[in-house]
């Protein structure tokens, strides 16, 4: 699969999983041997590794999360770098996350490596509004 439609597969399925708190959809895009670096000191290996960080991600948000894709960046190499923006409740707080994660995928185009990079503010922010957010998967 060519890594730009990999990518954009990637961004709206999270766009679409994450308000809905659906694990599944989201494990079904990493490779079996596939590596999610929550961050560079939170390395969690293949399906079942990243199935484990989004639940229990999931778990500490105590509303729905209204969250923001952007347009992937991809890379003459096939690197890929998606942005977001998210808003929710965590832990019964208000928080704003910023984010980019850096892909590379398989042939399939399944996530071989994910290394995300994000910042939480408490409270609510709108998002940027420089960047249009991705229209929904058809």
């Amino acid at each position: 699969m060519d890594p730009a439609d990999a990518a954009l597969r990637w961004a709206r399925m999270w766009a679409k999983a994450w308000p809905t708190r659906d694990a599944d959809a989201i494990v079904a895009l990493q490779a079996e041997d596939g590596l999610h670096w929550a961050s560079m000191f939170r390395p969690f290996r293949g399906r079942e590794g990243l199935r484990s960080y989004v639940e229990q991600s999931f778990a500490e948000e105590t509303a729905p999360t209204r969250c923001w894709f952007y347009e992937p960046i991809v890379s003459p190499s096939g690197t890929a770098a998606v942005e977001y923006w998210a808003l929710g409740v965590y832990q019964g707080e208000p928080m704003t996350i910023s984010g980019c994660t850096v892909l590379r995928f398989d042939a399939d185009g399944l996530v071989a490596e994910a290394r995300d990079y994000s910042h939480m503010q408490p409270g609510h922010h709108p998002p940027p509004t420089h960047l249009p957010p991705l229209p929904p998967a058809e």
